[in-house]
């Protein structure tokens, strides 16, 4: 039988590079005090021997925990999974900088500022991540009051100036997405193209509706605006209602998948239809869509969140605003 190899300790890798092991503690937690050509040496020494840090010793040490904490949001609708894909990423994209996430469930959003709250006091976390973000967002206000370090999937919704937010955020531009299927859809020679969105206010939802808006103004067409909760059989219901009042629609975009489906019902096959987020049960039926580049997204948040290096920034700002794509079917 192979014999296990002892991992390697401080004490070998300060004997292998011919210092204390204080030089090398500060090389691994203070690596600019140390000079050059010893932090050389050391990351030499740890390479060779395949040092690994206790993690649990280091937290304790420097008080930093390489976690992110993310709620994990209950499902809602089927452009739910779009967050499901987000997560993954954003796992990925930590695990790279040798981050961890930590996600934690709350039934709203009071449950979840407790759970924050917490999370920063036992020092289980050194960021966070928020989605879905929405107007006034309370979750934004608190960590921004109490300094902790954290990156938005989705604009400061609210604010006049939302390129100098006080904190670093995530986007995909909705407004260009949907402003290029509609363009799409009167290439196509559509001309009564409706949408469909959510009720006002909603920030996601009035961003995406302005990029219908535009495409039909700079066509010189006019469309009919409808709005109904993320939800199939209430959308089929105000597409349906609609049409019996006697709109007609050879196009609807909208500003989900979930609606698109809900407008399939009500208008068959015959009318174009564009959804949004890309999911699976838009391409299993054949629904064209606005795919989100979820993993550059999630890369743009981590990296955001800590810059160049491997631990997060105490404070940082700055904003990624993504490009979707329309993916055609049918």
């Amino acid at each position: 039988m192979k014999p296990v190899s002892t991992p390697a300790t401080v004490a070998d890798v300060a004997a292998a590079a011919g210092v204390s092991r204080q030089t090398v503690s500060n090389a691994l937690n203070r690596p600019e005090i140390v000079r050059p050509a010893t932090l050389t040496r050391v990351q030499a020494a740890i390479q060779d021997l395949g040092y690994r840090p206790h993690a649990s010793a280091r937290r304790l040490r420097t008080r930093q925990s390489s976690t992110l904490g993310v709620r994990l949001p209950p499902v809602h609708g089927i452009s739910g999974a779009v967050l499901d894909r987000f997560l993954h990423a954003l796992v990925e994209s930590a695990d790279e900088r040798g981050m961890r996430i930590l996600l934690f469930t709350a039934s709203d959003v009071d449950d979840e500022l407790a759970h924050m709250e917490r999370l920063v006091e036992g020092s289980d976390v050194d960021g966070f991540v928020l989605t879905s973000t929405a107007h006034g967002d309370p979750r934004a206000s608190w960590l921004v009051e109490s300094g902790v370090p954290f990156v938005t999937f989705g604009r400061p919704w609210g604010l006049q100036d939302m390129d100098h937010a006080p904190h670093p955020w995530v986007d995909v531009d909705g407004r260009a997405g949907l402003r290029e299927a509609t363009t799409g859809l009167v290439a196509r020679g559509r001309r009564r193209i409706g949408f469909l969105g959510w009720p006002s206010p909603s920030g996601t939802g009035d961003e995406r509706r302005s990029g219908w808006a535009e495409a039909l103004a700079a066509a010189g067409l006019e469309g009919v605006q409808l709005a109904s909760e993320d939800e199939v059989t209430a959308a089929t219901r105000v597409v349906a209602d609609a049409v019996a009042d006697g709109a007609r629609f050879d196009a609807v975009v909208c500003a989900s998948d979930t609606l698109a489906l809900g407008a399939r019902f009500a208008l068959g096959d015959d009318v174009t239809l564009v959804g949004y987020d890309d999911t699976p049960v838009a391409e299993a039926v054949g629904i064209s869509s606005v795919e989100q580049p979820l993993a550059e997204a999630a890369s743009a948040a981590v990296e955001l969140l800590m810059g160049s290096g491997r631990s997060v920034l105490p404070s940082s700002s700055g904003h990624r605003l993504l490009a979707p794509r329309v993916v055609w079917r049918g």
